[in-house]
């Protein structure tokens, strides 16, 4: 019987801690600064990436930079990275090096922002609201590694860890999903307004997560929508 309960409260615990569930309409609330706050995302497919897009709604009440989107491996802390520079923009690192996409300011209302990278041209798209920026090059005929450490509200200077609380996120950041292939214009367009391409990495509505620290799940705060998955 004791042996019973010590099982039935470990499971109790791991369940309160990571959870598997539809995040429909909510959002991960981010706050205050800090280098111990931050979400652990585990990846649907565990094989090499030879393109990806990666689509969220950011928001954020910062005046200094910080990171969005950090998918570390052992061998590449910065393998995929979509972080804010203050008074530069958006970059996004493949395999360590970025480009960057210029920008003067962070917007201060809910951003939809989706990264697309393809090994094939080393192309790069970046669309924020349904809007794309200039394509350009990065990492031709690179692989994306296998077994990452993919975290919310943090950039990992080690493999899942080494966070700086000068690079954390205030703020939400919601409707995270990620594809192996990168998403046509329509589809992408598509995203911006609710409907969902069958994500086969990250699954807003089926997410693995764990949050650390203190992160809020909350109602979010962009438009609703009830569009449904094809």
């Amino acid at each position: 019987m004791e042996k019973l309960l010590w099982c039935l409260l470990i499971t109790i615990s791991f369940s309160q801690a990571f959870g598997h569930e539809d995040m429909s309409k909510q959002t991960f609330v981010f706050p205050g600064v800090s280098a111990t706050a931050y979400v652990s995302l585990e990846a649907e497919s565990k094989k090499p990436l030879e393109a990806f897009t990666v689509c969220l709604y950011a928001h954020a009440d910062v005046s200094r930079s910080f990171s969005i989107f950090s998918y570390a491996t052992k061998t590449s802390f910065n393998e995929i990275l979509l972080f804010w520079t203050r008074g530069q923009g958006f970059s996004i690192a493949v395999g360590g090096p970025e480009v960057l996409f210029s920008a003067s300011e962070i917007p201060e209302v809910p951003t939809h922002i989706c990264a697309t990278w393809e090994s094939a041209t080393g192309i790069v798209e970046l669309w924020l609201d349904g809007k794309p920026r200039a394509r350009k090059s990065l990492q031709k005929g690179y692989t994306v590694g296998t077994n990452a450490s993919i975290i919310l509200g943090q950039e990992q200077d080690s493999y899942g860890g080494g966070f700086d609380a000068n690079q954390s996120l205030v703020g939400d950041i919601g409707d995270v999903n990620m594809w192996d292939f990168v998403l046509s214009p329509e589809q992408i367009n598509a995203v911006y307004v609710g409907r969902v391409f069958s994500p086969n990495v990250l699954n807003w509505r089926a997410l693995k997560y764990e949050t650390h620290g203190d992160v809020f799940i909350k109602p979010q705060l962009w438009p609703l929508t009830d569009c449904c998955e094809s």
